[in-house]
């Protein structure tokens, strides 16, 4: 029997495997671009992640200030619903029987 050349779904790598013995015989990466980074990009791409960063700053920031409204609206509005239900005795175990 010959090999089987199987490429792999995750990395496509490709696989040889010899059936017979059930073992991978070898495999070969697959070719990635290299990428050419160039200075003026990478200023440019190290500016442009600094604006993002200060971006999800001011909205941390701007949620952490409304944070104790929010928090508050919120226990207003269950304070309210928790006065509008009629108060019950709790149920107890010894009364079940």
């Amino acid at each position: 029997m010959s090999t089987i050349q199987i490429v792999c779904p995750c990395c496509d790598a490709t696989l040889s495997i010899d059936p017979e013995l059930a073992v991978v015989l070898g495999h070969k990466l697959p070719v990635r671009p290299q990428m050419a980074v160039d200075l003026k990009n990478a200023a440019q791409m190290v500016q442009d992640e600094a604006v993002r960063r200060d971006e999800k700053y001011k909205q941390i920031a701007e949620a952490e200030k409304n944070k104790s409204k929010v928090l508050e609206a919120k226990f207003q509005e269950l304070f309210k619903k928790a006065k509008e239900e009629p108060i019950t005795k709790p149920l107890k175990d010894i009364d079940l029987d």
